[in-house]
This record gives C-alpha cells, structure tokens and sequence, in this order.
C-alpha cells in the first residue's frame, strides 16, 4: 500500500485543527503552549511538544483525524497511558490521546479470552479475569498504570510471561484501522474478505514475503532463535514464519509495532490460568559466577521467574524499609537471585 507523499505546510496544524472542529468540540482539540506541554511528556527522558493534540472518543472522530492528518501531510502519534520509557509516545506533531472513550471491555468463554479497547488499564484487566481464575498473559512492571493499546503495540511483556504468553502470543483477533482509513476485524470472516479484495495487494505481498522467507532456510531459522528469547526490537519478523496467511501475518504485526503500522481498535486476548498459590524468596550468593550457574540450573525447576542483583542494585534497596540487615553486611562481589515460584497447590 503505497500513497504519495505530501509536504505539510507551515499551518497545516491550524488548517487540520479547523477541519476538525467539524467533527469533535474544540475541548479536545489542544494547541496551546501550556497544555501541549503537558499532555505531551510521556514518562521517557525526551523532549518532543506536539503542534497539536487530539483525543478522539470513538472510531469515526480517529478516522476524521487520520483523513485530516494525511491530507495535510501531518505524522501521528498515537498514545495510551505513555508509560514507556523508550519514547514511542512523542512526537513535534499530531498526538492521538486516547482515555474517555476506549475503556470498553466483554469478557468471553467463561474468561478464556477477554476483548478490549486500547485505554483499559492492565490491571484493571486483570481485576475482571480474577473472579474466572484467569489473567492477561503480559505482566510488565507498569500494569497498575499502563494500558491496553500500549501493552499490544509494544508487546511488552514482564517477568514472569516471558515470550510463551507476551501479546503475540496470546493475541486471539483485532480491529484494526490502517492510515487510508481502512478496518480490519480478523474475528469477522465478512470484514477479512473484504479486506482481502480491497487491499489484495498488501495481503498477497505479505504471503509471497512469507513463502520466501520460510523458503530460506538459514534466514528462517535464524528469525526463529531470534524470537525464542526477548526481543522486541523492530517489526515482529518471526510473523513471516509463523503463519502463512497474510491476514494473519499483518495481525501480528501489530503486535510490536508502536502504532507505526495502524491503530488497534480492539483487541481479543486469550487469557491464562492465574495460580493461585505464589511465592518469593531472595537467595543471597557469594559471587557473580556462583549466582550465574545457579540461575543456569533453574531452568531445569519449576519457577515462574529468576532476576539477578548485582551488589550496586542489592545496595541501592539495602536502606530500604523491610529489607533484610543482612544485606548490609554482604561484600562487595556478593550478588542475590530473586526467585518467583507459582503453582495451583
């Protein structure tokens, strides 16, 4: 899918701004030098002011938006809670912030999958899955505060998930909405075949990249250990030998893509068992090599998850209220392991 490239001009921001009014009130239409200050700090360490930021509560205001946007030539950003610290959630253009609007939810087969809109809160998730015994697979650090569109378009991940239960993985279906303004609902066989006549080339194009990838052997395989371990960097490429459809394919990614390929409207996960039964314990050891060949030997137990501390990040908590004396008294080379144990019983 290709389009011609247009230059903004010096107000295209204002002329996108009027254009808009048509369609949304002026409150959620911010320009102003304070405000786009504000709205526009995400929780990395960089600085970008956007010339003008949206907060569409609905599909047809984002789709008047993009219309607008690609008119005038103008980039978008979109963001959820931008909580991220890479900063994908910046832009010195058009932000997209999505809040009122997005926090629908339905919870399906007795909590075996859940579909959502991009502003739920990942905790809030969670909240509704715990009566089912259920959760979403993604556990990053940030779930009390970040939210569903960001957990998906950066396939964050967590601790304890891994890659076996990160968004690709787990992803069931999505409503999706390209930059021509295209939908997408791959739950919807009606809404895939349109696709697949309305957009036959993007779709036959990521089938024949496929079929030529997984041809190559070599190249094929390397993809395959490249995604084995954590490794969000870039497009989700291990698509391309994963599935053969390129539906599918596209799906996927999405998934990683920080919102540079489309806007997830919605999104199913398939959710997983919540043990009811955890615990923790932190096994002080007396040097680097000591603490790494006991995290090579459990991963042959049973553990949710195993995080090495140096002694600069043992130190850095020593202080701390609830920790444990000991840890003041450990020598320099000393390093801990924190070990994360899970289980129904």
């Amino acid at each position: 899918m290709t389009a011609a490239v247009v230059e903004p001009s010096a107000d295209a921001w204002q002329v996108l701004k009027q254009e808009l009014l048509n369609s949304m009130p002026a409150e959620r239409l911010i320009d102003d030098p304070l405000r786009t200050l504000a709205y526009g700090t995400d929780a990395s360490f960089y600085r970008l002011i956007p010339k003008l930021v949206v907060r569409p509560v609905n599909e047809e205001e984002l789709l008047a938006v993009l219309a607008g946007c690609r008119r005038q030539g103008l980039a978008v950003t979109f963001r959820a809670a931008g909580t991220s610290l890479s900063g994908q959630a910046v832009t010195d253009s058009v932000l997209i912030q999505l809040r009122e609007g997005w926090r629908g939810h339905e919870i399906l087969d007795a909590g075996r999958a859940i579909r959502l809109q991009p502003g739920v809160i990942g905790a809030r998730v969670n909240q509704l899955l715990a009566p089912y015994g259920r959760k979403l697979g993604p556990d990053p650090a940030s779930i009390n505060s970040c939210m569903v569109g960001g957990i998906a378009a950066n396939n964050a991940s967590g601790m304890c998930c891994g890659t076996a239960q990160n968004s690709y993985r787990t992803v069931r279906d999505m409503r999706v909405i390209l930059a021509d303004g295209a939908r997408l609902d791959t739950a919807d066989p009606a809404s895939c075949e349109a696709f697949r006549r309305s957009h036959a080339a993007l779709v036959e194009g990521l089938e024949r990249l496929s079929a030529k990838t997984r041809a190559n052997t070599a190249l094929a395989e390397k993809i395959r250990h490249k995604y084995r371990l954590k490794n969000t960097t870039g497009y989700a490429l291990n698509s391309l030998v994963d599935f053969a459809d390129g539906i599918e394919i596209l799906k996927h990614l999405m998934i990683g893509s920080e919102g540079t390929l489309g806007f997830i409207s919605t999104i199913t996960y398939d959710t997983v068992i919540d043990e009811p039964c955890k615990a923790a314990a932190l096994v002080l050891l007396p040097d680097m090599g000591t603490t790494c060949r006991a995290t090579i030997a459990l991963k042959a137990a049973p553990v949710s998850a195993v995080e090495l501390m140096d002694r600069a990040a043992l130190r850095s908590v020593e202080n701390k209220p609830g920790m444990p004396e000991v840890l003041k008294t450990l020598p320099d080379g000393a390093a801990a392991l924190l070990i994360d144990v899970r289980g129904n019983d």
